[in-house]
């Protein structure tokens, strides 16, 4: 049983990162270089894969804050919005997104519905066609509880970004170490 799920939850992960465009992720990493900062917001477990993100990016260099965290800077133009949601209906990530814009930031969604309300509001969306709870026809069925295929994406995503990333800039992942918390 053990065994059976480690292959289903791998083979549904390789799936669904594989459903995602190379050219938007590209396009990703260019948006996410030439921001001033990179502003995050998700709800939920959703939200804590984004921050795992947030840390990782935050590490190559990259000035990230998390939408809500008591150190967040005013957002302006030149920066950057991520806002994940699977369904782009989740209430928190549609308005923040919604004031982002307002304020001149630049929006990008990550998630499954390209009719939402927050896909509608962004700039540019990384789609990603998992299972969700609105329950799109070309959604990706997953045999994971609720919505963990897509909480499982953003993380293993956002690794590769940063892969990519360093790659890019070509940075000596030794040197990376400087950006790690020191106060453990």
């Amino acid at each position: 049983m053990y065994q059976e799920n480690i292959d289903l939850v791998l083979n549904e992960c390789r799936s669904i990162l594989s459903a995602v465009a190379s050219e938007d992720t590209e396009l990703l990493i260019e948006k996410i270089l030439n921001a001033d900062q990179v502003f995050f917001v998700g709800v939920g477990r959703v939200l804590l894969s984004l921050k795992s993100v947030a840390k990782r990016l935050f590490h190559l260099g990259i000035c990230t804050h998390i939408v809500g965290e008591i150190t967040e800077p005013a957002i302006k133009s030149g920066d950057l919005l991520i806002a994940a949601s699977g369904s782009g209906e989740s209430l928190f990530p549609k308005a923040i997104a919604q004031k982002a814009k307002a304020l001149g930031a630049e929006v990008v969604m990550i998630g499954s519905n390209r009719e939402s309300t927050l896909a509608k509001t962004a700039d540019f969306m990384i789609r990603v066609p998992t299972n969700t709870k609105m329950k799109c026809p070309d959604e990706i069925p997953s045999e994971q509880i609720m919505t963990s295929l897509f909480e499982q994406f953003l993380l293993l995503y956002g690794d590769i970004v940063a892969k990519m990333i360093v790659e890019r800039k070509q940075l000596d992942m030794d040197s990376l170490w400087e950006y790690h918390a020191n106060l453990e």
